[in-house]
C-alpha cells in the first residue's frame, strides 16, 4: 500500500499538481496490521473527522484507488480513496471530505425463492427438522428466548443444504440472504467484523428473514488453525456478538453450512442449537434425481438403463450426478454429432469419473 504524499511526488520527478481538491470521498478499510480496535471506529461527529483530516493530509495528492492513512484520531486506520474532484487534486483546508461508511459491497438478496421442498430428492429427516424454522419465522414473536436463532446445515457437498434454505425461506415466505464465508474476509483487519455486523443490520431491515452462510469454516475457523488467516479472531468475535443476540435482532434465523465440522470452532459450533446432517442419497434416491434431470435433457434419450446407472453411481451426491454424469455424458453426445445421448454415454461418463476420482466411499469424509 501506497501513502499519497505531495511532498514525496515533487522529490520523485512528477510534476507538482497546483489545483486543490473539492470534494473527496473515503471508503473506510481497517487497520493493515492487528489492533486491539477490531471494528471500524464510528465517526461520530462529522466535522470534527473533516477538519483533523484537512489538517493530516494538507498537501498530499489524492488519487483514485489510493490509500490515506489516518495518523491522529485511529492511528494507521486506512481509508481507500473512492473518489477526487478533480482527479489528482491536491488536498487542502478548503476540501470537502466525506466518509461512505456503506460502500462494502453488501449480499444480494433473494425476496422470493423458486426453490420449492419437491425439488430436492430425499434429505426427509432434515426436511422435518426445518419444519420448527418455518414456524419460527412465520410468527417470530410467539417464540421470544426459545426461537430457533442460529441452526447448522452440515454433510457433504453436493446434498442440497443451500437449495434446502432457499426452499424454507420460499415456504415460510420471507428473504433469504445467501452468502460465501469467503465474501466476508477483508483485506484489513476490521473490515470482515464490520461486514458481518453490516450483514446484520441490512438482515434486520428486512427481518423476518434467513441469513445463510455457505462454507462457515472459511470464517468460523478452529483457534487452533488461526494463525494460518490473519484477521479470522476479529471475524469470529464478530459472528459469536451476532449469534449471541447480544443486540437483540428479532425474526432472524442464522443457518450455516459446512462439509468441515472438524474444523469449526468449538466457540461457534456451540452457539447453534441445532444441527441438521444431510447425507449422500440411497440407490432409489439416485435413480429418482437421474430420471428427473434427464427428462430435461435437450436431445433424445435412448437404451438407457437409469437404474443401472443408479447402482453404478454409489457414493455421489446429487450435484455430482447431475455436474459429472449427466453433463459429460450430454456433451460427449453433442461432440459426437449425435442426435440423441444413449447408456453408452452414461456409462462411460460414470467410468472416467470413477478412473478419474478412485474408488468412491459409500460415505464421503466429514465429521
Amino acid at each position: 500500500m501506497q501513502r499519497t504524499n505531495h511532498k514525496n511526488n515533487r522529490e520523485e520527478g512528477f510534476e507538482p499538481v497546483e489545483s486543490t481538491a473539492e470534494l473527496l470521498v473515503l471508503e473506510p478499510i481497517g487497520y493493515p496490521l492487528s489492533s486491539i480496535l477490531d471494528d471500524y471506529p464510528e465517526i461520530e461527529d462529522a466535522g470534527v473527522f473533516e477538519f483533523y483530516a484537512r489538517e493530516q493530509w494538507n498537501g498530499h495528492i489524492a488519487r483514485k484507488g489510493e490509500y490515506l492513512f489516518d495518523g491522529r484520531m485511529y492511528p494507521d486506520f486506512a481509508y481507500r480513496i473512492k473518489e477526487v474532484k478533480p482527479p489528482g487534486s491536491v488536498i487542502g483546508m478548503e476540501t470537502s471530505i466525506i466518509v461512505h461508511e456503506d460502500s462494502v459491497t453488501t449480499p444480494a438478496v433473494e425476496f422470493h425463492s423458486n426453490v420449492s421442498f419437491e425439488d430436492i430428492i430425499g434429505q426427509n429427516t432434515a426436511k422435518k427438522k426445518c419444519k420448527l424454522i418455518e414456524k419460527y419465522l412465520e410468527q417470530p414473536e410467539k417464540f421470544g428466548k426459545w426461537a430457533p436463532r442460529n441452526v447448522l446445515f452440515f454433510g457433504p457437498s453436493g446434498t442440497g443444504k443451500t437449495m434446502l434454505a432457499k426452499a424454507l425461506a420460499n415456504k415460510a415466505n420471507v428473504p433469504i440472504i445467501p452468502v460465501k464465508a469467503t465474501q466476508m474476509i477483508g483485506e484489513y483487519v476490521g473490515e470482515g467484523a464490520r461486514q458481518i455486523h453490516q450483514l446484520y443490520d441490512r438482515a434486520e431491515d428486512m427481518a423476518p428473514c434467513i441469513i445463510f452462510i455457505d462454507e462457515l469454516d472459511a470464517i468460523a475457523l478452529d483457534r487452533r488453525h488461526q494463525e494460518l488467516r490473519g484477521d479470522v479472531a476479529e471475524i469470529v468475535n464478530a459472528l459469536l456478538t451476532e449469534m449471541d443476540g447480544i443486540v437483540e435482532r428479532d425474526g432472524i434465523c442464522t443457518i450455516g453450512a459446512t462439509n468441515r465440522t472438524n474444523t469449526l470452532d468449538p466457540a461457534v459450533r456451540s452457539r447453534f442449537e441445532e444441527e441438521i446432517e444431510f447425507l449422500l442419497p440411497d440407490e432409489e434416491e439416485r435413480f429418482r434425481i437421474l430420471e428427473m434431470n434427464i427428462s430435461t435433457f435437450p436431445l433424445p434419450v435412448k437404451d438407457v438403463d437409469v437404474k443401472k446407472i443408479a447402482t453404478m453411481t454409489k457414493g455421489l451426491s446429487g450435484r455430482d450426478l447431475v455436474e459429472k454424469v449427466l453433463k459429460t455424458a450430454l456433451h460427449q453426445a453433442i461432440i459426437e454429432d449425435n442426435e440423441e445421448v444413449t447408456g453408452k454415454h452414461f456409462e462411460e461418463s460414470v467410468g472416467k469419473l470413477f478412473q478419474k476420482n478412485g474408488a468412491l466411499m459409500d460415505n464421503r469424509m466429514y465429521s
